[in-house]
């Protein structure tokens, strides 16, 4: 099955939304290699940046083959990448989940493009994917990126100690989730 984040486009946004999710390609590769490179800092200790064009075609391929939904975040004003965010180890059957990760790159940090498309890819989630339950797994320290899933109606449900390697070392994470029910819930209320 093609995982296809289907209609999100400019075109059809809630009004005053500045960002749009779209799948990857491999023309995006020259920006988003050089997004991930200027990220270097931001991303120290809490991810790898992705620097390695053969690492990118591979993951363009795994994106339109299905086996994992790949979202950009871009802006609408320039189409430019602000961001990414992955759905992986999708799950279905009886478990119908996800795990969720996701980046902003510079210089687009803190300026809130994520919080406006953390609803879109919760759109992405439950409306297209049909999936039940999405988890973030997410260093403790990182207080943008809990603020950020706290936000959109995450729990946090527990906490791995040495859950993740990292830039060589094992890292703690809490682990973040929202269920079909409390997206209903959540997307009500707004």
């Amino acid at each position: 099955m093609v995982i296809d984040p289907l209609q999100l486009d400019g075109r059809r946004l809630p009004h005053g939304s500045r960002v749009y999710l779209r799948r990857p390609m491999l023309r995006d590769r020259a920006e988003f290699l050089a997004r991930q490179a200027a990220s270097r800092r931001l991303f120290r200790g809490r991810a790898a940046p992705l620097t390695d064009p053969r690492v990118f075609a591979a993951y363009v391929r795994r994106v339109h083959q299905g086996l994992t939904a790949g979202l950009l975040v871009c802006r609408i004003e320039d189409d430019a990448i602000v961001g990414c965010v992955n759905l992986s180890q999708i799950v279905r059957g009886p478990f119908q989940s996800a795990y969720m990760g996701y980046q902003v790159f510079e210089p687009f940090a803190n300026q809130r493009y994520m919080s406006e498309a953390l609803p879109l890819v919760l759109t992405v989630v439950f409306r297209h994917l049909k999936l039940h339950r999405v988890e973030a797994n997410i260093q403790p320290e990182n207080l943008p990126s809990i603020s950020l899933v706290t936000g959109a109606g995450f729990r946090r449900e527990g906490y791995s100690p040495r859950y993740l390697k990292i830039a060589g070392r094992w890292r703690d994470h809490e682990r973040w989730a929202m269920t079909a029910e409390t997206y209903r819930d959540v997307s009500r209320s707004r």
